[in-house]
């Protein structure tokens, strides 16, 4: 969900659309919004799986503190979507574990 028209802030500005790809879905984002914001704007709220217990994880801080939204994009494991901002073509996948240590 996005505020288009806040009562204090105003109108939110003209943003370019993009498309990005999510676990193999096409997405609609913002160019330059957090990954993360694209995602639940989507109504997608799991990131990641654990790698002890398989628990799902979301947008826990959203400042890039914690750990629990990060994902594999681009090919990259332990990204932090809350951080990591929206290109075009994005390809951005649930991450279950730790993911690859490169």
């Amino acid at each position: 969900m996005r505020v288009p028209d806040h009562p204090i802030l105003g109108s939110a500005p003209a943003a370019e659309k993009v498309v990005i790809e999510v676990d193999g879905r096409k997405i609609e984002a913002i160019r330059g919004e957090p990954i993360a914001a694209a995602l639940m704007a989507n109504g997608i709220l799991v990131n990641r799986y654990t790698a002890k217990r398989r628990e799902p994880r979301g947008v826990f801080c959203g400042i890039g503190r914690c750990t629990d939204c990060m994902m594999i994009v681009n090919g990259i494991p332990n990204t932090r979507t809350c951080i990591t901002a929206v290109e075009e073509g994005m390809v951005i996948q649930t991450q279950r574990g730790k993911g690859d240590v490169r």
